[in-house]
């Protein structure tokens, strides 16, 4: 099918030379509007010729709900009755002559390469696959280098279909690039991506000192999900053994989101200091609120330097993965490392924690602990107590940029150049957008069932992406060990005590929290801080507003980050690793127009708010009941801005590949700064 083609809606009485000619029909039909069909029944005569035939919607059939059941399963069935039916006429062509239109589900045009109906690999692929994996690429790898060659529009499969083909994962293609090669791959990728931004950072030899880059839909993706970020810096063993720089941040599904990445020569005060302002400059000057790192004092600094206001926490893991190295001398390690888990992980109040660590510190004569000592001394950055009242995504750790380190530990070796890391950064751009891709298609078109028939759960089923709603659906049912009671009452503010039985090892104990509820507002508040921490409201806020009997909450407690029903503008950013969708061409073309409107009213007042207000009446006409993030629009990147200035060396002078790093008591291997 011609991708401008327009496939004509099914008639009563449309004919085809078969059913296979019908079924390519429907099918083609059926991805323009977004859904997926099956063949539902067909009829044959007693020669075996089919006499009726069937095809449906691939909703088609609804599973039959167990009953007595405590599991959540993903649904894809809703009973959907659209459907075509044909029947074989006496000139042996099939003629339309039962159609049904409607559907009883949310369609998803443009996303039809996901339907399995649609997910095909013709006999080339699996020969291509075939091959490669006798080469020894396995499937990943294999899955990737035939997306490269045409892109994930274009493919008709998935990785989990190359997958079921092939088994092992290992991919070789390397390209050869040096200095001068990245500066034209970075002018290449601005060519394809207008708002790809990129800064190259020389010393007075022309010889490259620190690298950032980051891509058009990267940094719209940041106004939406940028509040909370990760940022670690860890040494990948390449020809020049540069730190890999990621920062990192979660999106709606709680998948890991890119926004952006540097290559530093070295790990000082200065060269931190540069990354952070060429990265705020790539951001419009829109600072985060929040970041983890690992305990390195000099990114410490240099987080006080570049964003004064932001709340810097320590990464949790990091720290208690250092127990055996700071405290194995002592006689009574493993009894002092036990005591020093439970004052940090299970302190619900600052005070708690106090007293917790002041009698460890006393009963195990670890005074003159230095390293202890300084965790003390920055107990407001990492002990849980303390930052819990923050929003930090449920993140806790900088993993989620180790996560990328890990992705590109198979592919970067000694003799990696620059040139090369940065299209494997590209690699990863691509794969962590099809992820979200897939995400955003299954929360649109699946969901888990409820566990309970309250309103509530099916409030959050009905806007939360299923990951999120999932991490819902786990408070709802620890609410099963959790039990109430009203302790006192004063205004329209109730004070309960709820008691959560909760199983550690072999034993079960009882930990009590504090909840308040106002009846007036419809507020509540848990000591536990969760829905501050991660915007998923506890169990035990849960325990009280069904006891309130509340049956759907305030949209404050439903956060416009997790929802799948937002229409979020950084999805139809044109970018150099996502092809060029329909959608994605439309807004380019709307946003232009739209350009030249404002610079026509801008300078009247008059006109201005008349422009104003047809937007809003047009907002009021194509909105068709569809929610947008507002945060989407709040500004447009610049190109302008792509490169510093005084920073990329002009054309007429040669750029110089960075001298090999000395490294910072890093092992010669792929290493982690934990």
């Amino acid at each position: 099918m011609d991708e401008e083609e327009i496939i004509q809606e099914p008639k009563i009485g449309m004919t085809f030379t078969s059913s296979e000619e019908a079924y390519g029909y429907y099918s083609n039909y059926a991805k323009q509007k977004g859904f997926g069909v099956m063949k539902r029944t067909s009829k044959r005569d007693d020669d075996g010729i089919v006499k009726y035939i069937t095809f449906a919607c691939s909703k088609t059939q609804k599973r039959r709900l167990e009953s007595n059941t405590f599991t959540s399963r993903r649904v894809t069935k809703t009973g959907c009755k659209a459907k075509i039916r044909l029947k074989l006429c006496d000139d042996r062509q099939f003629q339309i002559s039962v159609v049904e239109l409607d559907h009883d589900h949310l369609l998803s045009p443009g996303e039809a390469r996901h339907l399995r109906c649609k997910r095909k690999r013709s006999e080339n692929v699996k020969r291509s696959l075939e091959i490669n994996d006798g080469a020894g690429i396995g499937a990943g790898k294999n899955y990737h280098s035939l997306v490269e060659a045409g892109g994930y529009e274009n493919v008709t499969f998935n990785e989990k279909d190359c997958r079921n083909y092939i088994e092992q994962a290992k991919r070789t293609r390397l390209g050869v690039g040096d200095a001068e090669a990245v500066c034209k791959y970075f002018a290449k990728m601005q060519e394809a991506d207008p708002n790809f931004f990129y800064v190259v950072d020389v010393d007075e030899n022309s010889r490259i000192r620190n690298l950032f880059w980051a891509d058009g839909r990267s940094r719209a993706a940041y106004e939406v999900f940028g509040d909370v970020i990760t940022f670690d810096s860890t040494y990948l063993t390449n020809k020049y053994d540069l730190p890999f720089a990621p920062f990192v941040g979660v999106n709606h599904h709680g998948q890991s989101v890119l926004f952006g990445c540097g290559l530093l020569t070295s790990e000082n005060i200065d060269s931190f200091v540069w990354l952070f302002q060429s990265w705020l400059n790539c951001m419009s000057g829109l600072h985060p609120k929040a970041i983890i790192t690992d305990q390195c004092k000099v990114i410490q600094n240099a987080i006080e330097i570049v964003f004064p206001n932001a709340r810097h926490r320590l990464c949790l893991w990091h720290i208690m993965n250092k127990l055996p190295e700071k405290l194995s001398g002592y006689t009574d390690y493993e009894e002092i490392k036990q005591v020093l888990q439970t004052v940090v992980y299970d302190s619900s109040t600052e005070s708690e924690f106090e007293n917790g660590w002041s009698l460890m510190i006393g009963s195990y004569n670890l005074t003159d602990n230095e390293w202890l000592g300084g965790l003390y001394r920055e107990r407001q950055q990492w002990v849980p107590a303390y930052v819990k009242s923050s929003f930090w995504a449920g993140m806790s750790t900088t993993q989620r940029s180790e996560s990328l380190n890990i992705f590109f530990k198979g592919y970067v070796s000694h003799k990696t150049t620059l040139k090369q890391f940065v299209e494997l950064y590209d690699v990863a751009l691509k794969s962590k957008v099809e992820k979200e891709n897939l995400a955003d298609y299954q929360s649109f078109n699946s969901w888990y069932e409820c566990l309970s028939d309250y309103d509530m759960e099916k409030q959050f089923q009905r806007v939360y992406t299923n990951a999120k709603f999932k991490e819902f659906q786990d408070e709802l049912k620890r609410k099963f060990y959790c039990h109430h009671s009203l302790m006192k009452t004063e205004n329209s503010t109730y004070e309960y005590e709820v008691v959560e039985d909760v199983k550690v090892g072999e034993k079960r104990k009882d930990l009590v929290f504090t909840v308040y509820f106002n009846d007036v507002d419809c507020e509540v508040n848990c000591e536990c801080r969760l829905f501050e921490f991660r915007g998923i409201l506890c169990r035990h806020a849960l325990s009280v507003l069904i006891a309130r009997r509340v049956n759907e909450v305030p949209q404050k407690y439903i956060l416009s980050r997790w929802r799948k029903d937002l229409k979020r503008g950084y999805t139809y950013i044109k970018s150099s690793y996502n092809p060029l969708r329909q959608q994605t061409e439309r807004c380019e073309k709307l946003c232009k127009e739209f350009q030249k409107v404002a610079i026509l009213a801008v300078d009247f007042e008059d006109k201005y708010q008349l422009v104003l207000k047809a937007i809003e009446e047009l907002k009021a006409k194509v909105a068709n009941d569809e929610l947008i993030d507002n945060q989407t629009i709040q500004r447009s990147a610049s190109p302008s801005q792509c490169c510093a200035d005084n920073q990329t060396p002009s054309t007429t002078n040669k750029v110089l590949s960075p001298l090999v790093t000395r490294r910072r008591g890093h092992p010669s291997t792929f290493d982690f700064l934990y």
